[in-house]
């Protein structure tokens, strides 16, 4: 599949957005984002925040589905090097990778800074609850309004797809952290924003098991070099070889080659 590359400032999601194979970020960095959540909150608006990596760009370049979950963001940011220097070599560059899992901590010390609720919902059995522990050591202030890991297939089951919705929406957070991985972790959150309109949401992937101790990231130097999928891929290589090796790695290559072409073109 051909990757269509394209840079441009537009006013898609705020102060001008720059476009990658089809996809708008917000050219902001991670405080920016924590304060863009603060201020809709305190006008009482609610929203959500999605984390685009190149697995999900690839995933958007083709699906239908995951352009939907995208675009119904209020804030898109990039995680992963690859779009990064993408955008540099399209001569419109993103200003830093914003990833979820480094949301996750900056957003819960700015709710407990504001005196706003967080909720954690997703990951194995027990994790939510050892990340909420180690959030509460971390930020003693911080409200934690509830935390629930739901059975594997929960949402293939009505009954308790609804009851972990009811569950979540008794509790009226402010801020809902959902762990399932993209695309399922994006639909839990359609569902539930009707029924929360003021609290922000974001699907952090496996930001709640970082939080807990379960999983563990990547060395800070992989993370920069944008070796943190080799990590990950030792880590899970049963689950991760096909996407990273066979799907993902190539459509960032042609998304790096498009993107010097583009800029090569306007010149």
């Amino acid at each position: 599949m051909k990757v269509s590359q394209e840079t441009s400032e537009s006013p898609g999601h705020g102060r001008g957005s720059v476009t990658l194979a089809g996809v708008q970020f917000d050219p902001i960095i991670e405080e920016e984002v924590v304060n863009r959540v603060l201020t809709a909150l305190s006008e009482g608006r609610g929203g959500q925040i999605i984390t685009p990596n190149v697995d999900i760009l690839h995933r958007a370049a083709q699906d239908a589905e995951a352009r939907h979950h995208i675009e119904a963001s209020e804030i898109t940011v990039a995680d992963g090097k690859p779009l990064i220097w993408a955008s540099r070599l399209a001569g419109n560059s993103l200003p830093a990778r914003v990833p979820g899992s480094d949301l996750i901590w900056s957003l819960s010390e700015a709710m407990s800074t504001a005196g706003r609720s967080v909720y954690l919902l997703g990951g194995e059995p027990g994790t939510a609850e050892r990340a909420e522990e180690v959030l509460r050591e971390r930020f003693p202030s911080l409200k934690l309004a509830g935390h629930l890991s739901p059975s594997f297939g929960f949402d293939t089951r009505e009954d308790e797809y609804a009851a972990v919705c009811d569950e979540v929406v008794a509790a009226a957070p402010d801020m809902v952290f959902v762990g399932f991985g993209f695309p399922k972790q994006e639909r839990v959150i359609e569902r539930l924003r009707p029924r929360l309109p003021q609290s922000w949401f974001m699907g952090c992937g496996a930001a709640i098991g970082f939080v807990a101790g379960v999983h563990s990231r990547a060395p800070e130097w992989m993370q920069e070099s944008g070796l943190e999928w080799v990590h990950r891929l030792a880590s899970e290589p049963r689950r991760l070889v096909r996407r990273y090796l066979i799907d993902d790695a190539p459509f960032a290559v042609r998304l790096l080659a498009a993107s010097a072409r583009d800029r090569m073109g306007r010149k």
